[in-house]
């Protein structure tokens, strides 16, 4: 498996380009800007993308969704409740930065631990709602990977205090979804370097207590 992280926007969102070398299958996970520096990018790397997978609507995640989609002619995917927020550019808040977005309904609606095959990739879904409604994470358990947006940041968490965020309900889907992985899985978060949940486990001041303190 490969994967190329690309920063992109004025919020610097990761976008991950994820495939098999094997098979020349791949996604797309949250192309948030950029869809030009983005198709180029899949080119270089050499594969076919098969989705679009989106962690949350969010518009730093979802700007280059439509441009993607049209010129890979390919699905998108996205958890169960968010789809709402591809609609409303006040739910997604580009309208709060005055750039207003609407992006087209999912193909796919995904739900918790539902597992999902895309050419030759498998990905077990992780319902995490908090920075969201319906946020996910994307769960690659045969190498060890995840795919967590803004649920969780290296030694931090994603905000809650945009529409339908929730502190106690983010906690809560850490707790139960992630803290739950073992120590190893390395974490790819939606901004920022890549963590382990056992990092997180142990220095995560929102999750020992010491945020709290």
């Amino acid at each position: 498996m490969n994967l190329r992280t690309l920063e992109i926007g004025p919020f610097a969102v990761n976008c991950y380009l994820y495939w098999d070398d094997s098979t020349g299958d791949g996604v797309i996970i949250d192309p948030g800007a950029g869809a030009g520096e983005i198709c180029n990018e899949v080119e270089s790397a050499g594969f076919t993308p098969n989705a679009i997978l989106l962690t949350h609507g969010h518009a730093d995640h979802i700007a280059a969704v439509e441009d993607v989609k049209k010129e890979y002619d390919i699905p998108l995917y996205i958890g169960r409740g968010e789809e709402p927020l591809l609609a409303n550019p006040s739910a997604n808040v580009s309208a709060m930065i005055g750039q207003p977005i609407v992006v087209p309904a999912p193909e796919h609606v995904v739900a918790d631990e539902q597992v999902i095959n895309i050419g030759s990739l498998t990905f077990r879904i992780l319902a995490t709602p908090g920075h969201t409604p319906g946020g996910v994470c994307f769960l690659d358990e045969t190498e060890g990977l995840l795919f967590c947006g803004d649920t969780l940041f290296q030694m931090s968490i994603g905000r809650t205090d945009l529409p339908g965020g929730s502190f106690e309900t983010l906690i809560e889907s850490i707790n139960q979804k992630i803290m739950t992985l073992p120590d190893q899985i390395i974490c790819y978060p939606g901004h920022g370097p890549q963590t382990t949940v056992g990092a997180e486990r142990t220095n995560n001041p929102f999750l020992t207590g010491r945020y709290f303190a």
